[in-house]
């Protein structure tokens, strides 16, 4: 009697590719040497920056990137996974391009692109050796990494000292409301008892950085659309600068009608704490806000 075969149809086969094509992966010897490379390549450069992150109040908030992205990374593990590799010689453009702002950074002293560049030789990799699909999956956690990256100082300076005239302008207009004569030059606003100075660090870029950042890790954990992760970020930069706004008046009343070194030392610090848990109070109303939108409009369609 003939032997029966079993024939496996051709399209369970094309569908159980995808499957294989994910499992395989890149010899450990290769994946060690990438890692030693990019090691010897960028120690320097990120060792200053987490020497920035210390010393720079404004980039406080990069500690905690590193450990949202990798949170991020392990969340997609399972798209991660049962994403196909598809290697790619279109990504070998992307390292090259990277290379190119490592060194014009290294060699034109500019902190900046040296540190992009990390990220551009990192996105190049996933592409060449993972393909774009896997680059997409990935594109989050990478994006968010640029939020650690302290900005040039000129781009840093053309940021700030707009904000500090706007929250001038903003202070010494209300803080007549509560009968504060006021006089205003530039960043400076005189008061009867003395001159209230909106210095750098009074901008507000400070508290803007990062109450950006929480909201968006925070609309990242809680907000299931896109959009409306995007509309949480952005309502954060409004709340950051009118939080800083009321600190700039309360410091004033408190010279006007308390004591201006208690005011100067003690109040101008807590208040920031202070403006800024008032920030994170508002971010949290405002994506409670965007979910009962939300559910009030599932429950009208």
């Amino acid at each position: 009697m003939p032997m029966e075969t079993a024939t496996v149809p051709a399209t369970a086969t094309s569908e159980r590719a995808p499957a294989l094509s994910a499992a395989a992966t890149l010899p450990m010897w290769a994946v060690a040497v990438l890692a030693a490379l990019l090691l010897m390549l960028y120690l320097r450069v990120c060792g200053k920056l987490l020497v920035d992150w210390y010393v720079t109040p404004d980039y406080a908030h990069g500690f905690l990137i590193p450990f949202f992205c990798a949170w991020v990374i392990w969340e997609k593990r399972e798209a991660v996974r049962n994403t196909p590799l598809e290697p790619s010689w279109a990504g070998t453009g992307l390292v090259l391009l990277g290379m190119l702002t490592y060194i014009t950074g290294v060699y034109g002293a500019e902190l900046f692109l040296a540190r992009i560049s990390g990220l551009m030789v990192l996105g190049g990799l996933i592409w060449t050796f993972a393909g774009m699909s896997m680059l997409r999956v990935l594109k989050f956690p990478l994006l968010v990494l640029l939020l650690a990256i302290p900005f040039p100082a000129v781009v840093f300076n053309q940021i700030t000292f707009p904000l500090q005239l706007f929250a001038s302008r903003l202070a010494s207009g209300m803080l007549p409301w509560f009968n504060v004569p006021v006089l205003r030059e530039g960043n400076v606003i005189e008061l009867p008892m003395m001159k209230l100075e909106v210095a750098e660090a009074c901008s507000g870029i400070r508290s803007l950085m990062s109450l950006f950042t929480v909201a968006i890790i925070y609309g990242y954990l809680l907000e299931p659309s896109t959009w409306r992760r995007t509309l949480l970020a952005l309502g954060s930069i409004p709340i950051a600068v009118a939080a800083n706004v009321l600190r700039i008046v309360g410091t004033g009343l408190c010279v006007q009608y308390w004591d201006p070194e208690k005011a100067m030392g003690f109040f101008h610090e807590f208040s920031g704490w202070l403006m800024f848990l008032f920030s994170l109070g508002l971010v949290y109303l405002l994506q409670k806000a965007m979910a009962m939108a939300a559910r009030r409009g599932e429950r009208l369609a």
